[in-house]
């Protein structure tokens, strides 16, 4: 999937946008792709946290995934965040638990994003595709953890939490884009529905809704039932996005 990209460049930004599943991530790539200085990549290190977990029987098109991509973390670090590309900005969305057996040393050497979502939202929409999620596959308390590197270490630009960034798309990336050293673009307020050449060979599993969209769709507050069991995990993750939740932009 990372084929296309034959052109070289010196990049002037290199961004990691570390999500939460089940959150906006797939619109906030799309996004960042209507800009004319930017290439965007879809989860890099999808291929390399299945390799590296038993996730694989519970993730639909498990080998298709680990077919497409280079399963080494830090082959993906080298040759892909660390790759040459056409254009002056590169954005990698990425899921906050890939992040497992590789040196987050490379985090310090990029722009970071934390985006977060409030757990309950996230549980809900989750597990109608995979079932008993666990607190690793939600990734709330592994944001966290992430954040605090990151923080410790003078490597975050923001947190963006997905409500806010919906109440007011325009005025949440204007501030997201100031903090990154970058122009705003009206153009990031929409784009063509349908599938897009970013998308990783999973999108046929989780992207159905924002193959639907031409732009983000404006937040609407939605009642959230959940099971005994997925309740009690929502309680668990409540504290940590809280914390997040607490200094990210405001619409």
């Amino acid at each position: 999937m990372f084929g296309c990209f034959k052109l070289k460049s010196s990049i002037v930004k290199r961004i990691n946008v570390w999500s939460s599943p089940r959150n906006i991530s797939t619109a906030f790539m799309y996004s960042f792709a209507q800009r004319n200085d930017t290439i965007v990549v879809d989860e890099p290190l999808y291929a390399h946290y299945l390799s590296k977990t038993d996730s694989e029987a519970s993730h639909p098109g498990t080998l298709e995934v680990l077919n497409s991509q280079q399963q080494d973390g830090e082959l993906v670090i080298r040759d892909v965040i660390f790759g040459e590309y056409p254009k002056p900005v590169a954005l990698f969305k990425q899921m906050t638990h890939h992040l497992i057996e590789i040196n987050w040393e490379f985090l310090l050497r990029t722009e970071n994003v934390m985006l977060i979502r409030n757990p309950r939202e996230i549980i809900a929409s989750y597990a109608k595709v995979i079932p008993n999620p666990t607190m690793q596959d939600i990734g709330v308390e592994k944001q966290l953890e992430v954040y605090s590197y990151l923080f410790q270490n003078d490597s975050l630009a923001a947190v963006v939490d997905a409500r806010e960034l919906l109440l007011n798309p325009q005025s949440v990336l204007g501030q997201l884009c100031g903090q990154l050293g970058l122009d705003f673009d009206e153009n990031m307020l929409k784009w063509q529905p349908g599938t897009r050449p970013e998308d990783g060979v999973w999108a046929k599993y989780w992207y159905e809704n924002v193959h639907r969209s031409s732009g983000f769709q404006p937040f609407s507050e939605k009642k959230v039932s959940l099971s005994p069991k997925l309740e009690a995990l929502a309680e668990r993750c409540q504290p940590f996005y809280e914390k997040l939740y607490q200094i990210a932009l405001k619409a």
